[in-house]
């Protein structure tokens, strides 16, 4: 059994303490894709060391997060352009919108979204969106880049049935972590009526640990519980959700 976490920051302070550790727990127990989003440009050469140190296991993407979207951001921009000219990445994220913590950002936020879809379009990559409060904000880009070459993961989708349908109908994948698996995440409510081929698995580690670890670190081990969710929602075993969800990332990520 092959178990993917398409979305974890196994670079993050969060894990200074004992990441190889950590990271060889989850191999050990099937957990062995790692897919990295990035956040910006500081955070480059630690994503680095961590492909030099599991090859086989870790795959990098480049982005700018929204909310490191600031003054700057078209100098990150231009690093990240300069990054996919550079040397193979696996997509292009974490982008997106987030207003939870600053509204006053929407504008450019919106801005450093559409011109990452554009270049995830020219490398013929997938975007993986990060949405926070902000729903009709990111459809609103969508709907503006919409069709050939646009595709990609709704990483840690929190919203409802009509928010999925319409995220799908951009040919976008549901990415589902922790959450599945909290009393009031409500997803687990239709879930099932999404196909099991239109979702993949995350932790978004160290963040949204999943029951029973809610509220301490997480870590991609932790996918398994996601797993174990995902599977009795759906009413299938384990080994079945693992193989279709890693099925589907391969055919986004190309690997």
């Amino acid at each position: 059994m092959t178990i993917t976490d398409t979305h974890t920051h196994l670079y993050s302070e969060a894990f200074e303490e004992d990441r190889e550790e950590m990271i060889k727990r989850a191999i050990n127990a099937n957990v062995t894709r790692f897919f990295i989003p990035a956040i910006d440009s500081t955070y480059a050469e630690a994503m680095f060391d961590l492909e030099k140190k599991f090859p086989e296991n870790v795959f990098l993407m480049t982005g700018l997060h929204p909310t490191h979207v600031k003054e700057n951001y078209r100098e990150e921009l231009k690093f990240v352009e300069e990054e996919l000219a550079r040397r193979k990445y696996y997509a292009v994220g974490e982008t997106g919108v987030d207003l939870y913590w600053d509204k006053s950002t929407l504008g450019i936020q919106q801005d450093a979204f559409k011109t990452q879809i554009k270049l995830a379009k020219k490398y013929r990559l997938p975007i993986v969106i990060h949405c926070r409060d902000a729903f009709d904000e990111v459809f609103e880009v969508l709907e503006e880049e919409k069709g050939e070459g646009l595709f990609g993961i709704f990483h840690c989708f929190t919203g409802d049935y009509e928010q999925a349908i319409k995220a799908l109908s951009y040919n976008m994948k549901l990415g589902i972590g922790g959450v599945v698996t909290f009393k009031n995440g409500k997803i687990d409510r239709f879930l099932k009526q999404i196909p099991l081929q239109e979702i993949v698995l995350e932790t978004d580690a160290p963040y949204l640990a999943p029951v029973p670890y809610r509220g301490k670190r997480n870590e991609s081990l932790y996918v398994v519980e996601v797993l174990k969710k995902v599977a009795e929602i759906y009413d299938l075993s384990k080994e079945e959700v693992a193989s279709v969800t890693t099925a589907t990332s391969k055919e986004i990520f190309g690997i």
